[in-house]
């Protein structure tokens, strides 16, 4: 059986997350008992109105993965995704009209209304 190598930290993380969305991903990985080991996945897969959506969740690393900590969260990202990722911002509202992450991506030449789809 072959094992899987952990990626090594890198000290140079593609994305930022602000305050705001580092203690709400500590509330979802306390309320949710989302198991050690597992990382902040952060990325893009195709669909929605524009064209790509995002991913955020907690998940394995997998090879095909970066590692990086961020505020002391562990994130990782597929190394195909930094193209469409570098330079953004995760943030998370919590107000009367919106409440959820945000996405500031410099590299989205358009985005849709919802905020989570966008094309590049």
């Amino acid at each position: 059986m072959e094992t899987l190598q952990e990626s090594p930290i890198s000290t140079t993380a593609p994305i930022t997350l602000t305050q705001g969305a580092v203690d709400q991903l500590n509330l979802i990985r306390e309320k949710e008992n989302i198991p050690d080991g597992y990382c902040l996945r952060v990325g893009v897969k195709g669909g929605g109105c524009s064209g790509f959506t995002y991913v955020l969740g907690f998940d394995m690393p997998s090879e095909q993965d970066d590692t990086f900590e961020i505020m002391g969260m562990p994130v990782i990202m597929n190394k195909a995704h930094a193209i469409y990722l570098l330079g953004m911002e995760v943030d998370f509202h919590n107000g009367l009209d919106n409440r959820g992450f945000t996405f500031n991506n410099p590299n989205a030449s358009s985005t849709c209304g919802c905020g989570t789809s966008f094309s590049a």
